[in-house]
């Protein structure tokens, strides 16, 4: 678990004791900040848990690079002319 999972957890967890207060006492605006701060929390965990699965990737592709620098070079340079090509709508 990185920090930005720990982060959003904990944000998301404080917005439900706040919302729950917020609707015991009738606070309305309590209420709306617990609201808030759990999508805060939802959207700060959902970044963190996407950073994990994305990290072995990266280090994949960088593992590749520094092993194959020409056919990386390769690879990017196809993939680059293909953005090209498909962004001038060929």
């Amino acid at each position: 678990m990185n920090s930005d999972t720990l982060t959003g957890t904990t944000t998301d967890l404080g917005g439900k004791l706040k919302e729950g207060l917020g609707k015991a006492f009738g606070d309305n605006q309590l209420q709306a900040e617990g609201k808030a701060d759990r999508a805060e929390g939802t959207v700060q965990k959902t970044f963190g848990e996407a950073k994990e699965s994305v990290a072995p990737l990266l280090d994949q592709a960088r593992r590749f690079v520094n092993e194959r620098p020409f056919a990386a070079a390769a690879v990017g340079g196809v993939i680059g002319l293909a953005l090209l090509n498909t962004l001038r709508g060929k």
